[in-house]
């Protein structure tokens, strides 16, 4: 694990350890089936959280997704399924698009979802929320929520911002992401 990550992995895991839904870590093996399946490795901070934590369960609301196995009476969808399931076939015909290599990690309701930009350097955490969508444009529902993920965890773990209970939770005071565009799958893929 990269020592830079070791104490905040640490003290997610601490945070996390009496959650009721929090799942077993992935092995090696199942990691790098997941990155095989994404087609791009995880942001280092976030494989550890799955290596060292749990697969899933753990985080803000005790929510992130699972990053792999199947659906079952706890999660819609694992993280490798739900970036699969985004991803428009090559060659479609279809306005809609998803960045490349964002993977959706915690499902706030209404299909807005807390992502995580794995070609980062930071792991900036985006908000996906689609009602911010005008006409067939999807880059217009990416929001920054944190410029990195380990921003987005301490947040969580000192009970800042959202996380506060009496938080009131306002998409669009959030900056839009100026990368969106530029990311998106539909562009590479018939571009």
């Amino acid at each position: 694990m990269n020592n830079n990550f070791e104490a905040l992995v640490r003290r997610v895991a601490a945070a996390s350890a009496a959650s009721d839904l929090l799942q077993p870590p992935i092995s090696a093996a199942e990691l790098a089936e997941a990155e095989r399946n994404l087609g791009f490795r995880l942001h280092p901070l976030l494989a550890a959280l799955y290596r060292q934590v749990g697969n899933g369960g753990f985080g803000p609301a005790d929510s992130l997704l699972p990053l792999c196995g199947g659906p079952d009476e706890n999660w819609e969808t694992s993280v490798v399924q739900g970036y699969q399931d985004r991803i428009p076939p090559e060659g479609a015909d279809t306005w809609w698009s998803w960045p490349e290599g964002v993977v959706p990690v915690l499902d706030w309701g209404c299909a807005r979802f807390g992502c995580v930009d794995c070609h980062s350097d930071d792991g900036t955490v985006l908000l996906f929320e689609p009602n911010a969508i005008s006409g067939q444009d999807p880059s217009r529902a990416w929001f920054v929520d944190a410029g990195s993920l380990t921003e987005w965890l301490v947040t969580w773990l000192d009970r800042r911002g959202r996380y506060e209970e009496d938080a009131v939770d306002g998409a669009f005071g959030r900056a839009r992401w100026a990368d969106a565009a530029s990311r998106m799958q539909s562009d590479r893929a018939t571009g």
